[in-house]
């Protein structure tokens, strides 16, 4: 199971910096566990950032990211006070989702 993401954004010159770790197992499904069978894959799939509910940024990532993997963004006409939303979705159809305050 995925835990509470963190993110932080902070603006210079009309860019946002943003940095959000995403707590996830990011199983490959190559790995083995105890049992000596194959742990199932377990991965983010898609993820979302929107600036002020706009999208600005989407993609998609694969299970060769590693665990608890940490993301950032540059987004371009950010100020003081804007709300940076990031989610994913994974290949379970779980999501997850924060949002932060640029500084």
């Amino acid at each position: 199971m995925a835990g509470a993401m963190k993110a932080r954004a902070t603006v210079k010159d009309g860019i946002a910096d943003v940095r959000v770790v995403m707590n996830h197992p990011m199983e490959t499904g190559l790995r083995k566990g105890s049992d000596g069978k194959f742990v199932p894959q377990h991965f983010i799939q898609n993820i979302t950032v929107k600036l002020n509910g706009r999208t600005v940024v989407e993609g998609q990532i694969s299970q060769a990211v590693s665990r608890n993997p940490v993301f950032s963004f540059r987004i371009k006409g950010a100020k003081s006070g804007d709300k940076v939303q990031i989610s994913w979705l994974d290949n379970k159809g779980e999501t997850n989702n924060t949002e932060a305050a640029v500084a």
